[in-house]
């Protein structure tokens, strides 16, 4: 039996003080009883099982802070089980209990991961010890790690979450170009965060004292979006009985934030190109022009050099807001991001709901690591809230995860393309295209990624031209 080592996480929870959860396997009734009453005593909550199969069992369904097991049993045993627990969660301190003189078999325990062992025939008092040690070993690391999550937090970048090379390589982008006036495109699915990039580029700029004004261009009618943006003067049109400041102002010194750009309508495109040309901006009725200095943010989930291709988006107003394109990838292609992001929201919505629950189980963080999060990190925030209301115990099981969750894994990607029947034509476009998406359509870390030209990945995708600057 082998399970997959979870994801650790970059938050550690502080709880309230709480008996210590210990797991006691032996085969020998009588032994186990008598640890388990020890155990008792010093004030751990004991849960006792006779086999290997049946301590797995409970560690994947939610990992207890100690184990002691013995190490001689029938089947699997104890040292595997040691090996398997360190795999599964090195969270777990294990505690071996071996034959009297067998000190070779103590040391291999050790060098498995066991933090100590104790011979038998033992002595309640020297047993106890041995717990306390580890006991106090367990709170040690779950301090430093407390600690360590309490640093990355604070010189970490505004809310963003997660310990993946791609969103290292994000935060990185968004440091080193928060402090300029370049507008920037941030890309990539519906629910990835790319709200959260625009936040993270002006809280990290000196920007940061003033307004952050975010519109998403595609909830408002296009009739209305005109005025919302550039304001109006009164007697403009029938309705406007006074003078509206617009949101491009009201961002005066600050960052606007342009959500669903590629949903302009074109009418439009042409005069937010203008602003951004001449940064100045004239309401409706309004007789001249005001300047304005705002930082532009916009974002979209459609690939808007296609759009730019059909016609559908200006090609002078794409390369005026790509000036520094930052691409996010879908949570599907960061699996590591999957835990850090669960446990974040964990601790949210624990807060928001008055709730203790733990963390996750190993077994419902396999669950979750294994799913195609279509809905992105939106989607992975309402499975976390659903599991905090329904969670009956101190930590997240499967069942308390969607109905979606419970199927398990779609097929990878060359298993659907062998199902499919696909060319080797087809499958390196296919594959392309993944990487492509993964990377926000930034075609220059594409190519440097797949080992290919830049030029190949444009001529294959029927493209002309040059792109912007892509970092």
């Amino acid at each position: 039996m082998t399970a997959a080592l979870p994801a650790r996480s970059v938050f550690t929870m502080t709880t309230s003080p709480r008996k210590p959860r210990t797991l006691v396997v032996d085969d020998d009734v009588d032994l186990a009883s008598l640890v388990v009453d020890i155990l008792r005593r010093v004030g751990h909550e004991v849960t006792a099982v006779h086999d290997a199969r049946a301590a797995m069992v409970a560690i994947e369904a939610g990992p207890p802070d100690l184990l002691v097991t013995d190490v001689c049993m029938e089947g699997v045993d104890g040292l595997e089980l040691i090996e398997w627990t360190r795999r599964f969660d090195p969270r777990v301190t294990a505690i071996a209990i071996t034959a009297f003189g067998s000190i070779e078999t103590a040391v291999r325990a050790v060098r498995l991961g066991a933090y100590d062992f104790v011979t038998k025939p033992f002595e309640p008092q020297t047993f106890r010890l041995a717990v306390e040690r580890a006991v106090e070993h367990s709170a040690l690391h779950d301090e430093v790690s407390r600690l360590r999550s309490e640093l990355g937090a604070r010189f970490g970048v505004a809310g963003i979450v997660g310990r993946s090379v791609h969103l290292a390589e994000i935060v990185d982008l968004v440091r080193r170009v928060a402090d300029g006036t370049a507008t920037v495109l941030v890309t990539g699915p519906s629910g990835t965060g790319k709200e959260l990039i625009a936040r993270a580029l002006h809280t990290e700029s000196k920007r940061r004292a003033r307004r952050f004004v975010a519109v998403n261009c595609a909830a408002i009618p296009d009739a209305l979006l005109e005025s919302e943006l550039f304001g109006y003067k009164r007697g403009a049109f029938t309705d406007a009985r006074t003078d509206r400041v617009g949101l491009f102002q009201e961002a005066d010194g600050g960052t606007l934030f342009l959500d669903e750009i590629g949903d302009l309508p074109m009418a439009l495109q042409a005069k937010i190109l203008r602003v951004l040309q001449e940064r100045e901006v004239r309401p409706l009725g309004a007789a001249k022009a005001e300047p304005i200095d705002v930082r532009v943010v916009a974002a979209t989930h459609h690939d808007l050099r296609r759009s730019v291709k059909e016609g559908r988006f200006r090609e002078d107003l794409f390369y005026r807001l790509a000036v520094i394109e930052i691409g996010i990838a879908p949570l599907r292609d960061r699996t590591e991001d999957i835990a850090p992001l669960a446990e974040h929201f964990l601790q949210k919505f624990n807060d928001r709901a008055g709730r203790s629950i733990h963390g996750f189980s190993g077994a419902a963080l396999k669950r979750m690591e294994a799913y195609a999060w279509p809905g992105n990190v939106r989607e992975l925030e309402n499975a976390v809230e659903r599991a905090v209301a329904l969670a009956r115990d101190e930590w997240v099981t499967p069942d308390d995860l969607p109905a979606t969750l419970q199927t398990g894994a779609a097929p990878d990607f060359l298993t659907a393309a062998a199902e499919r029947e696909m060319t080797l034509d087809a499958l390196t476009m296919a594959y392309v295209h993944r990487v492509l998406e993964r990377n926000g359509g930034n075609k220059k870390r594409t190519a440097r990624l797949l080992g290919i030209d830049r030029r190949t990945i444009q001529r294959w995708l029927g493209e002309t031209g040059s792109d912007a600057d892509e970092v």
